[in-house]
């Protein structure tokens, strides 16, 4: 069984990223962590102990996701769990006893810094990161 420890981050796709900015940054607080890393229209900002990443639309990154936030258009692109540790191995293994498609492990920067993680999709196809802790 998988063990939540905390959200990772959350990552929002955005046509207004000055807003953006100016809303999480000069009105909740937050502080930019990382910025347009290799110009690929992602900036992470920290949010106590998560980030909440905010990706262009019209970026490289940003257009994997689809069309822009919209009635019809998705605005979320993924949610990322940290997980207690596990490894790879018995990750996958659980997520296949489940029957759960997943992604393969890849390096990614999170809210513990980068580690390697996987990710799936929950019943409505919502893409979830899953983080596991390093022991």
């Amino acid at each position: 069984m998988l063990k939540i420890i905390a959200l990772d981050h959350v990552v929002f796709r955005t046509t207004k990223l000055e807003a953006m900015l100016q809303f999480y940054c000069d009105v909740l607080g937050c502080t930019v962590e990382r910025d347009k890393l290799d110009d690929n229209g992602l900036i992470q900002l920290r949010a106590g102990s998560a980030l909440i990443d905010l990706v262009q639309v019209d970026s490289k990154l940003g257009q994997l996701g689809g069309k822009a936030p919209e009635q019809d258009g998705r605005n979320v692109d993924h949610v990322c769990l940290q997980v207690a540790a596990i490894s790879q191995d018995n990750l996958k293994q659980y997520l296949a006893q489940h029957q759960i498609k997943h992604s393969e492990f890849a390096l990614r920067y999170g809210a513990a810094g980068l580690t390697e993680s996987i990710y799936i999709a929950d019943p409505e196809q919502n893409v979830i990161e899953l983080k596991p802790l390093i022991d």
